[in-house]
């Protein structure tokens, strides 16, 4: 849960930027953010859910 909260917040923070750095655009923003509301309801989810753990306990022990 922590991770997850961490990524989300870590993520949103860069879509902010680059919003305000005129890299992306509003409407794509939001359409990047439509489909991963969808693709975290596939079954794919776990999968990335648990290599994004990995990554993060990694990370943590280097």
């Amino acid at each position: 849960m922590a991770l997850s909260i961490s990524a989300t917040v870590l993520l949103a923070i860069v879509v902010v930027v680059l919003v305000k750095g005129g890299y992306v655009r509003v409407g794509s923003a939001l359409t990047c953010t439509l489909f991963g509301f969808t693709f975290a309801a596939t079954g794919l989810a776990p999968a990335i859910n648990t290599g994004l753990a990995a990554l993060a306990g990694f990370l943590s022990s280097s």
